[in-house]
């Protein structure tokens, strides 16, 4: 054998390598599980042919509750973060249903108070393609809000962590008083600064005492920045036109009864005809961010419904939400027809399906929709059916 066939057939041993490598790569298994803990939490992961459940009620919103401590608790065993898409949803709704579902978990909270810094320091503005802002700021919003939760519903009293993640919380403002959203997360949780230092508002009007006592001059300066940019920052879309809704509800003295009425009926005029609501019907996708990748633009123009959205659990639910805290009556249509959509869209494992509009892998959007399902309910009155005994 020459060197010339040796040569050849050691390229073609490494072309039928890689060739098998890419073959392995194509064809490798999508992750079994959403949330994962050992064997004892496995939750799959969501599709669009889940079976819904056959009847919904008391039942199936405990399943619903399960689903969401499941993957709160698996993330933090295996993750320990914060994050917008499962350990933030849970510890800003859950800790309110301790009278339908039992205590929230401890072992949440307890991770959230272990990411507060020990000591607060000024943070660093940087930015990303020319885009400012301050680093793990919706993550210091996250824990923030939770946390203030947690004290609002579960201690009824604001504790030292709290305070002290609030105040981390400021150091990360921005110089025209917003909370700057940057890198790509689920859309629309959370992807424009207004949706962002909207949270930021929740959490300093949740922790119980904090803003009525607060008589830190410099953090009274950057309160009044905050309000300042909510009650005149320009909207980015039609989400943010309603989520002066939900501002009203927080921080009324920021939003004119004419703002809040054109909301409502913004709100009101993109309800479908089956009753729900879709996300993508609130601001063009180049306009949720200020910068779109490759891959989001072609996973939402990719969609089967690209063309005309279907409703979808996380907007109608939301949509009901805003409905309620603006005072709109349970028995009204707009409410009932959309829980009448919501009641029909629960699946058999008690979560509310939808399509991640950022990766369209783990669906993590599921678990925020099921978190804002369980509020559109727990507001109409319908949780207190539930009992956790």
């Amino acid at each position: 054998m020459n060197i010339c066939q040796i040569f050849l057939g050691a390229a073609s041993r490494y072309i039928l390598l890689i060739l098998a490598i890419c073959a392995s790569a194509q064809t490798k298994p999508k992750p079994a599980f959403q949330y994962q803990s050992g064997d004892s939490i496995r939750v799959s992961i969501p599709t669009a042919d889940e079976p819904r459940v056959k009847q919904f009620g008391p039942a199936s919103l405990k399943l619903a509750a399960k689903y969401l401590e499941d993957g709160a608790v698996t993330w933090v065993r295996e993750k320990s973060c914060v994050n917008c898409h499962t350990t933030g949803p849970y510890m800003t709704e859950r800790t309110a249903w301790t009278k339908q579902f039992g205590p929230a978990s401890a072992e949440v909270h307890k991770d959230f108070v272990g990411s507060v810094p020990k000591e607060v320091k000024p943070v660093k503005e940087t930015a990303t393609r020319g885009h400012k802002h301050y680093p793990s700021t919706f993550y210091s919003v996250w824990r923030s809000l939770g946390l203030a939760e947690w004290d609002k519903n579960i201690t009824g009293k604001l504790s030292e962590p709290t305070e002290r993640s609030l105040r981390d919380l400021f150091e990360r403002q921005s110089a025209n008083g917003a909370f700057v959203s940057h890198g790509e997360v689920e859309i629309p949780h959370i992807t424009t600064d207004f949706e962002l230092s909207l949270q930021a508002a929740r959490a300093i009007t949740a922790a119980p005492g904090w803003l009525a006592d607060l008589k830190d001059e410099t953090l009274l300066a950057r309160v009044a920045k905050l309000k300042d940019y909510l009650r005149t920052g320009a909207p980015k879309n039609d989400f943010d036109r309603v989520l002066k809704l939900q501002l009203a509800h927080y921080l009324p003295e920021l939003v004119p009864p004419a703002e809040r009425d054109a909301a409502l009926k913004l709100l009101s005029a993109k309800q479908h005809a089956d009753g729900g609501w879709t996300v993508r019907d609130f601001s063009a996708l180049n306009d949720w961010h200020f910068e779109i990748s490759d891959t989001v633009r072609k996973l939402v123009t990719g969609l089967p419904d690209a063309a005309n959205p279907e409703s979808d659990a996380y907007m109608t639910a939301f949509a009901v939400v805003l409905l309620r805290q603006s005072n709109v009556p349970a028995s009204d249509p707009r409410v009932q027809r959309a829980l009448t959509w919501l009641r029909r869209e629960q699946r058999e494992t008690g979560r509310w399906w939808m399509h991640s509009l950022y990766r369209g892998n783990y669906h993590y959007i599921t678990y925020i929709a099921t978190a804002q399902a369980m509020k559109a309910f727990a507001l109409c009155g319908e949780l207190n059916s539930v009992s956790a005994n």
